[in-house]
């Protein structure tokens, strides 16, 4: 087990606290029980006076300060070159990627870009004027959910992309499906580019000899670290890593301009005390992890048994899926008549129990690393539901993902572009203005520069008419209209 070598930045924040202060700079609460009675009654006393201003000695600012001795630690962790704490979440890291591959570039460079990249990836597509060239993942038909990208779609898409200047891809996907990083990794440096990994929903990877090794691991050279998901630390927090390959060199210096022009200049020192301590107890928590993915385990097993509702992840047979994150269960209940939506929703609102995400046919849930859930009460009230009413399924098959609209302006220019909006049957066949993304996951299903279909459309209504459905971008919640581009 590593040696536990403490969370510097953390002890210093919980020290700088603990002193008798005259508060007379921000945050202007001041940490005074007279002047934010309010805050203090909701937080505690203890969470504000660590809610401190950036740039203090001993804190975050000199030589070997502690800030940077814990993402020196954290680098160490994760087997990066460099890591870098962020305050703007995993959204924040792709952003930077790609404001990087533009810089390798210029703009209108291409880049190669996996379809189901996520929405904040699209925003730094847009906000760096890249031109994408898109590969298409693997598509569980059965249950109309996305993977990762096979090594072979990488590269056919590679040959047919003129001097194209990176490459993104997305592991694990939300359902726990590992790609293949180290072939992918192969293909991309073949062609001469470096290789940017979303491993958003895989922070946790390679603490436990039971989980995937990470994608840093198998020749990744960005990687983006959703830390608070399955990581531990607090909501909007998060971690970019820089390999020791060979492109890290050039992009080290990249990285650290993309930052200076993305992140917050009063980065809170919560959510960076956070992920000093998540690091500190993945590297210390193996006992702790290995009692999660024994949990999930117990979950699993109890709904085989059962017989009634089914394990997605059981019927994986694809050659693109070469591991699987034993902390994402994923149930089908479509085969016991049930709609997912629903029965997420049900369960919130009888049970108290939540579930990470839902499609029309699955749920899925999510184990954080450490944490040992109640089986019984989860798995009992699963199976107390009944298929009538609103929680029945009402087709045999699940809602497919749409095929995409042909890319018809850069992403950019369609943004930016004047727009009209218009009925959303009536946009059939016009130019979309806007990013529209199912949530969850939060793959885009229709981008700026697309030609919008009616297949596109009828999703998106779908979703948005299912129970808890939200679509990302969208006017209004029933995506009645949508926002086209003029001419």
């Amino acid at each position: 087990m590593p040696r536990d070598r403490g969370a510097p930045y953390a002890q210093a924040v919980a020290d700088n606290a603990a002193q008798d202060q005259l508060r007379l700079n921000v945050p202007g609460h001041s940490a005074d029980a007279g002047s934010a009675p309010e805050l203090i009654e909701f937080f505690g006393e203890d969470t504000v006076r660590k809610d401190i201003s950036p740039l203090l000695g001993g804190v975050d600012l000199g030589p070997d300060n502690p800030l940077s001795r814990a993402t020196a630690l954290a680098a160490e962790a994760w087997g990066a070159r460099r890591t870098w704490f962020l305050t703007n979440g995993a959204s924040q890291a792709n952003r930077m990627g790609a404001l990087v591959f533009g810089a390798l570039g210029g703009p209108l460079q291409q880049v190669v870009v996996q379809r189901s990249a996520h929405s904040s990836f699209i925003d730094g597509i847009i906000l760096a004027g890249l031109t994408p060239a898109f590969a298409q993942p693997l598509i569980d038909d059965r249950y109309g959910i996305a993977h990762g990208l096979s090594p072979r779609e990488l590269a056919r898409v590679l040959a047919a992309t003129n001097d194209p200047k990176g490459v993104y891809v997305v592991t694990p996907s939300y359902f726990g499906a590992v790609a293949d990083v180290a072939a992918l990794a192969e293909v991309a440096h073949a062609a001469g580019v470096p290789i940017m990994v979303d491993e958003a929903w895989g922070a946790h990877f390679g603490f436990h000899e039971d989980l995937p090794a990470n994608a840093l691991s198998r020749g990744a050279d960005l990687v983006v670290s959703s830390t608070h998901k399955l990581g531990g630390s607090l909501t909007q927090s998060a971690m970019l890593h820089l390999g020791d390959g060979p492109f890290g060199d050039a992009l080290e210096p990249l990285v650290q301009r993309a930052l200076m022009i993305t992140m917050s200049t009063s980065p809170s020192s919560l959510l960076l005390s956070s992920l000093d301590i998540a690091r500190q107890s993945l590297q210390t928590g193996w006992d702790r992890i290995g009692a999660s993915i024994a949990a999930a385990e117990r979950i699993r097993t109890r709904v085989r048994d059962a017989g009634v509702f089914g394990i997605v992840s059981d019927t994986w047979d694809f050659e693109e899926i070469v591991a699987t994150d034993p902390l994402r269960v994923s149930i089908d209940v479509r085969r016991a008549g049930f709609n997912g939506h629903a029965v997420r929703e049900e369960l919130m609102r009888t049970e108290g129990i939540y579930t990470e995400i839902s499609t029309d046919s699955c749920i899925v849930a999510f184990l954080g690393p450490g944490y040992e859930p109640d089986v019984d009460r989860f798995v009992d009230a699963l199976h107390r539901l009944e298929p009538v009413g609103r929680l029945a399924y009402a087709d045999t098959h699940a809602l497919p993902l749409p095929h995409f609209g042909r890319p018809s302006m850069r992403p950019r220019d369609a943004w930016f572009s004047p727009a009209v909006t218009i009925g959303a049957r009536e946009a059939v066949g016009r130019v979309s203005a806007d990013t529209l993304a199912a949530y969850p996951p939060g793959i885009p299903n229709l981008l700026p520069g697309e030609i919008i279909t009616a297949e596109v459309v009828d999703f998106l209504r779908t979703v948005a008419a299912s129970p808890g459905g939200h679509v990302r971008g969208a006017i209004d919640p029933a995506v009645d209209r949508l926002r086209v581009v003029e001419n």
